[in-house]
Formats: structure tokens, sequence, C-alpha cells
């Protein structure tokens, strides 16, 4: 990647080098990025764009599924004319009208034991958007071993959580050690089951996004060894603490 922005990225992302946080050297780190979404619904749609519109190098996007009519009031990448469409071709279309500088990928597929290390190990961080913690656990698992950024959250109703996982430090928990079980049941933080608001999709989705520009710049503050609980229904906002066993 060349030392210099250019006029074009410059004026296109102005409003963030103008924060001293940020300035030129945050931007060209996001420049050089590659971050995989996985799951292009409630959260990945918010996360994913986010993310281009900040200036990702490159972002991947996972997901078998289709759009259907019960998605739209919450997956903002989509429309009423993209229901039968493949979410990850209609969000890689979206998404490069946004930013064209952005490079895509696309996987049109489940994640699984026998595809997750290929998929996962050449990016740098992972977004969990996933509604299963099947998934959950695979992708946790799997960036331990690769020592990956993760970013993990999950919706229901009017509550949102979010976890971040920086595992090239030993000392970082990892979500088992949150929810101290193999498997949950997928009743639980799962808005096919319980229903969701779809501005609690997007604000957590936001908030995933929010956190992974925060750990790829090194600025602020993660959640190391904490869940941020979000109660959108009482507006509170609180973090709690656990510790790797």
């Amino acid at each position: 990647m060349k030392n210099v922005l250019n006029k074009s990225q410059i004026e296109r992302f102005s409003r963030q080098l103008v924060l001293k946080k940020i300035g030129a050297k945050g931007q060209k780190k996001i420049l050089s990025s590659k971050i995989l979404v996985i799951g292009i619904g409630g959260l990945g749609c918010p996360a994913a764009e986010n993310l281009v519109r900040a200036g990702i190098g490159t972002i991947g996007l996972v997901d078998n599924d289709i759009v259907n009519l019960s998605n739209i009031h919450r997956q903002s990448l989509f429309n009423s004319e993209d229901i039968k469409k493949t979410k990850v071709s209609v969000a890689a279309k979206k998404l490069k009208k946004i930013n064209p500088l952005t490079k895509i990928k696309t996987y049109k597929s489940r994640l699984n034991e026998k595809n997750v290390e290929k998929i996962i190990k050449d990016y740098d961080l992972i977004i969990d958007g996933s509604d299963n913690f099947k998934t959950k656990f695979l992708i946790n698992d799997c960036c331990i071993k690769w020592k990956k950024k993760l970013v993990t959250g999950a919706i229901s109703k009017f509550d949102g959580h979010i976890f971040t996982f920086d595992f090239k430090d030993k000392n970082t928990a990892s979500l088992k050690n949150f929810y101290q079980e193999n498997e949950i049941s997928d009743d639980i933080l799962n808005c096919e089951f319980e229903g969701v608001l779809g501005t609690t999709a997007t604000i957590v989705g936001a908030t995933q996004a929010n956190e992974a520009l925060k750990m790829l710049m090194e600025i602020g503050q993660n959640l190391k060894n904490q869940i941020l609980i979000i109660d959108l229904l009482n507006l509170n906002f609180r973090k709690v603490k656990f510790k790797k066993q």
C-alpha cells in the first residue's frame, strides 16, 4: 500500500482524517486491513456497510442464505426487489457502489468444521454476526487457533450482547468462558424465536463495526474479558467482567 493518501481518499475520508485519534496513520491501517463478516443478516449488514464506508481494504462476506421478506425490516442492505436472491451477491453489489475501492470477496457457504479455517485464516479480524451458538463456538475456537481478533454480537427482542477478543493475547478470555457451556439452545438470544426490533440489530451491528475499527487502529478501550449488554427498551448499557478459565 502507498504511504501517502491520494486526493480522492483524502476527500472521501476527510471527516475521519480530521480526528486526532485516527489521522492519516489510522486511515492507512483501515485501508490495508482485511475483515471477514460471518452472517449477512441483521448484524452483518450494518457492520459490513459501516466498515466499507470507513474504507476497509478487503471485506469477506459469508452466508449461504437467500433474502426473504421477513429479513427486510432489520437487514439494511436488502429491499423488496432482492427477495429470493443470494444475500452475499446482493450485499457485494451494494457495498461496491458505496465504496468501489474496497475489495469484496463472497463465500456462499454455511460455515462448518471443514471450511472454517480455510475461510478465516487470511483475515485480520472476524465479525461474528451468526445466529446460532454452534457456529459462534466454531468461530471462537478457530480464532483462538489462528490468534485472530474477533468481535461477536447477538440480539433478541430489544437486547444485544457484544464481545471483543484478541487471541494474540494469551490472557484473553473466550466466548466459552462467558457461557461456560459447549452447547446452548438456539432459542436463547435468537431473533427467529424471540423476535427483535430492527433498530436493535442496526445498533449492535454498527457497534461491532466500531469496535473492529478501534482494534485495527489500536485506539481507545475494548471489551477485553467483558461483555457489553445493551437493553434498548430501557436504554441501559452495562459491562460485565468475566475471566479466562
